[in-house]
């Protein structure tokens, strides 16, 4: 617990830091349609929140952002694992992999709707394209990078395969998974935006191109910044607390 409560506090300090910054900004602006300050932003969410029309918008995004994340994360598990242990499969799906990741993320979305048309399954499918790419590759160099000593250990003691998945694999691989994770949480919702900006109805991205069409920028920022707190707070409150219980393993043989 005190661990927890001292890595947090820079984290607030510097999260303070950059709003002081931001109202400074705004202040030497003088320019609220430019950039709004931190108040005037917090006043305009708080109005879109009692209106209903923020938690609707933000619960939009938020369920095309979990469905593309857990599409991705799985898709490109399963792929990154099967090429991490066949060299084989490696070879022959290396250049898929590369030519994907380097087909822009707008390119996609668009062939998506032409493909598939103007609807959730075509922007979730997308969404999950552009990143299942990315995790493959995370997931392949982390079983690519498995110390054979260790699994041979496990053998000797008779480990289960569950125990053996555990113990052994899950936190060796868990740097590559967790990287794999902030990246793709990151990247995923800025594509989502692009996709509600490009063909939804709803959704924050839609959102925001209502009031840039309407030169808000304080709305812009409120929505915007909306999901960047939420963000923040499964990072810190949820990656961040699975990674510190992956990795005690090795804390305590660095204390040891």
């Amino acid at each position: 617990m005190k661990q927890t409560q001292t890595d947090a506090k820079p984290v607030v300090i510097s999260l303070i830091a950059l709003v002081f910054l931001w109202a400074l900004a705004a202040h030497l602006g003088n320019d609220p349609s430019i950039l709004p300050g931190p108040a005037e932003v917090w006043h305009i969410a708080m109005g879109e929140t009692r209106s209903g029309d923020l938690p609707e918008h933000f619960f939009a995004t938020l369920r095309r952002v979990v469905l593309a994340f857990a599409l991705a994360m799985g898709l490109g598990c399963v792929i990154g694992g099967i090429m991490g242990l066949s060299p084989r499969v490696n070879r022959w799906l290396s250049s898929w992999l590369i030519v994907l990741l380097n087909i822009p993320a707008l390119v996609v979305i668009v062939l998506c709707y032409l493909w598939i048309g103007l609807n959730e399954t075509a922007a979730i499918t997308a969404v999950a394209l552009n990143k299942t790419a990315m995790v493959a590759v995370s997931v392949r160099e982390g079983v690519q990078a498995l110390d054979p000593k260790l699994r041979d250990m496990a053998q000797v003691f008779g480990l289960s395969r569950g125990a053996m998945l555990r113990h052994v694999i899950l936190p060796q691989l868990w740097p590559y998974l967790a990287g794999a994770m902030r990246n793709g949480v990151a990247i995923i919702w800025k594509i989502v935006l692009v996709v509600e900006f490009l063909g939804r109805s709803n959704g924050i991205g839609f959102q925001i191109h209502l009031y840039f069409q309407l030169f808000e920028t304080g709305y812009v920022l409120a929505y915007a910044l909306s999901f960047v707190a939420f963000m923040l707070l499964v990072e810190f409150a949820l990656i961040g607390a699975l990674e510190r219980r992956a990795t005690a393993w090795r804390r305590q043989s660095l204390a040891a």
